[in-house]
């Protein structure tokens, strides 16, 4: 392998000729060979950083002409539109496990632009602090990347894969309208339901998390950037925060703004947190919701068999014929990580010590992750089970004849103690609740037909 000398503050450094990044970048590297291959700087982080950094580009020539240039400002956005675009995604080296400021991975971007804008214009014209990180700080730019991350992997991601989701849960309840089943409760029989009474719980519990991250999204669009090292804006011009926010929202097509207080900014990271909590929620109801729905699957003859889930690959590699539920199992597994990752993002979330939270990496490394996970699984779930699941109706009609919770239906005429005795004896002897009640003399059979109608009883 090839190399050339870059410098920084503190000397020369011998970095790979074919790499944008420069010596900061490289010290980080060799500094940090913890989970490298594995765990690299979310690419989320690195879309957002392209980003910021146009932003700021922009905002600067606006505002300090003299010393950012038309030139300069030129040669940074056509660099940074190329980290937008992913095609620099080789030049970012860096991992999760480095300083918890995020310094490196600013820096990675800071020299990779100047290394890559000063090849575009075929001559040393960018430095990269004193012209891509102009009026910057890493203190917050990551903090800065980590929101429009955030935001972006929400509204983009999580949301539209959500919603695909309610879809197929509607399509479902308006195929079996009219359909009546047994409830269940305590994993015991209950009283009937109607299967889109089922459904529209299911939905109406995705439909409700919807709403809570639609919550949690404001908080996210205040940003840190503008307020530099400490919040208080040192070497930055006037006006620039509140521009950069208006250019990064031109950017990508939303709505951001400028964070009020650039203290809280910098070292509380309690709408993360927010927002976590609402994907948390999401987690639960999906886990919830392939645990119904592979319950209800079960069998094929020897569980409840209420459903028909979609066969995609063989379940066994000793049984011949199984087949399982495998993709409820898959939104399960990513429903515990989103749990998990919740803890984790609670705990960095506290470690903000005077002016800095400097466990930012970690921070953006869960939140994406979860975010990922679930519309990722999400989407992958509606298309291999949700859009395929068929109601085994005639199976349905047959657990509910069974349920001795329909009795409930005869406790108003004859009293819940005699219908309790009635459902007991019925179970003890393998018999109808018709045939039980009459043994007991409780109701004739005409009685007993007229006020046993388990249709109306939902």
């Amino acid at each position: 392998m090839e190399y050339r000398m870059e410098h920084d503050s503190m000397g020369d450094v011998r970095v790979p000729a074919d790499r944008y990044w420069g010596a900061q970048t490289q010290r980080s590297f060799e500094n940090f060979p913890i989970g490298q291959g594995r765990e690299p700087m979310p690419p989320e982080i690195i879309h957002a950083f392209g980003i910021l950094k146009k932003a700021a580009a922009l905002t600067n020539a606006r505002l300090c002409p003299a010393a950012m240039t038309a030139e300069k400002c030129s040669a940074i956005c056509a660099a940074a539109d190329e980290i937008i675009s992913g095609k620099l995604a080789d030049h970012f080296p860096l991992v999760v496990w480095q300083t918890g400021s995020g310094t490196q991975t600013n820096m990675n971007a800071n020299e990779v632009i100047a290394n890559r804008g000063n090849e575009l214009a075929g001559r040393r014209l960018l430095h990269p602090n004193d012209d891509v990180n102009r009026s910057q700080s890493s203190n917050d730019t990551f903090p800065t990347a980590l929101h429009i991350a955030a935001v972006c992997a929400l509204e983009d991601g999580v949301l539209p894969a959500l919603t695909e989701l309610v879809d197929s849960l509607k399509r479902l309840e308006a195929e079996n309208e009219g359909v009546i089943k047994a409830g269940r409760t305590h994993l015991q029989d209950a009283t009937p339901i109607s299967f889109p009474q089922e459904i529209s719980g299911w939905r109406s519990s995705l439909e409700r998390d919807a709403e809570l991250i639609r919550l949690a999204l404001p908080p996210l669009r205040e940003l840190a950037l503008g307020g530099t090292a400490v919040g208080t804006g040192l070497n930055a011009p006037a006006g620039f925060a509140e521009e950069v926010a208006a250019e990064i929202s031109r950017l990508t097509g939303k709505d951001f703004r400028s964070a009020p207080n650039k203290f809280h900014a910098l070292t509380s990271r309690d709408e993360l947190v927010f927002a976590h909590g609402a994907l948390q929620a999401l987690a639960g109801d999906l886990m919830k919701l392939a645990n119904d729905i592979r319950w209800l699957g079960s069998g094929p003859r020897n569980g409840l068999g209420e459903l028909f889930l979609p066969e995609n690959e063989p379940g066994s590699s000793i049984m011949p014929g199984k087949v399982n539920p495998t993709q409820c199992e898959a939104l399960t597994m990513i429903a515990v990580q989103v749990m998990a990752n919740g803890a984790g993002i609670g705990f960095a979330a506290s470690q903000g010590n005077f002016e800095l939270n400097v466990f930012l990496p970690v921070l953006a490394h869960e939140f994406l992750q979860s975010a990922r996970l679930l519309a990722e699984g999400m989407r992958s779930f509606r298309l291999r089970c949700a859009d395929g699941i068929r109601a085994n109706r005639e199976k349905m009609v047959e657990n509910l004849r069974r349920s001795l919770m329909l009795v409930t239906a005869l406790s108003p005429t004859i009293g819940y103690e005699a219908a309790a005795e009635t459902a007991k004896l019925a179970h003890r002897e393998d018999l109808t609740l018709r045939e039980a009640c009459l043994r007991l003399g409780c109701l004739t059979g005409e009685q007993f037909d007229a006020l046993f109608h388990p249709e109306e009883m939902v």
